[in-house]
């Protein structure tokens, strides 16, 4: 069952007497355990598609369900229960608090669900050791490597049991091995767990990690390739 169904969606930028359409027409579906890679161009509105997705931008018109509930329709003020409840998110940045610990990191995303403070420590550990972070508890920001600030995202976005994963960019300011390591964890977050993953890049080391290829040009779908059919496209995917 598609955990997100995108129908006929567009989303046009104005400034002043100026607009451009930065996507048209756009329909997709994400499935639970699955790992969706969007892939294309600079530009070809893949990040613009995850935000309207993950209820951070609005569509110009079209449709988005979330878990069946259509988004699109919905006041401003219900958004933040939408992405607290269903979504999780991981960024190229990171985007921890440097003054707070790993742990401390991830509790923070469990205390705006009004979860109880042992709750949260208890809860905040428990993720970090299922992402490798046994030892890291009490590490800063500052003291840990790019692949590990990552997993710490990683496991904040899971803090609120989401359904879905929503990571723009996760591997680009990371090396080889650590970029491995977290699409293996994002793909056992699909696999092993029954998340839905969208994983927004530029980078072809990934592929190997996606279920599912979905190539956007000029804000719309120019082809999608399955995990079978993967193989025999290698060259239209990287082109």
């Amino acid at each position: 069952m598609a955990v997100i169904q995108v129908r006929e969606l567009t989303k046009t930028y104005t400034e002043g007497v100026t607009s451009a359409r930065a996507l048209d027409g756009v329909d997709l579906d994400v499935e639970a355990g699955e790992v969706t890679l969007l892939m294309g161009p600079s530009g070809s509105g893949k990040t613009t598609l995850v935000s309207i997705m993950g209820a951070i931008l609005r569509a110009s018109s079209g449709s988005v369900k979330i878990a069946g509930r259509e988004i699109t329709r919905l006041k401003e003020r219900e958004l933040p229960a939408v992405r607290l409840h269903h979504i999780g998110f991981v960024f190229q940045g990171f985007n921890l608090f440097p003054t707070l610990t790993a742990a401390e990191n991830v509790e923070l995303a469990l205390k705006l669900k009004k979860t109880p403070s042992t709750v949260a420590r208890q809860r905040a550990r428990a993720l970090l050791d299922e992402m490798g972070l046994r030892d890291k508890h009490r590490s800063y920001p500052a003291d840990l490597s790019g692949g590990q600030k990552q997993r710490v995202a990683i496991a904040r976005a899971l803090a609120g049991e989401p359904d879905i994963i929503l990571a723009d960019e996760p591997t680009a300011a990371l090396d080889r091995d650590s970029g491995r390591i977290v699409m293996q964890a994002l793909r056992g977050l699909a696999h092993e767990k029954g998340r839905a993953v969208v994983v927004v890049t530029h980078d072809n080391r990934v592929l190997e990690y996606g279920d599912r290829i979905v190539r956007i040009e000029d804000g719309r779908i120019a082809g999608a390739v399955g995990r079978n059919g993967l193989d025999g496209h290698l060259e239209e995917i990287h082109a």
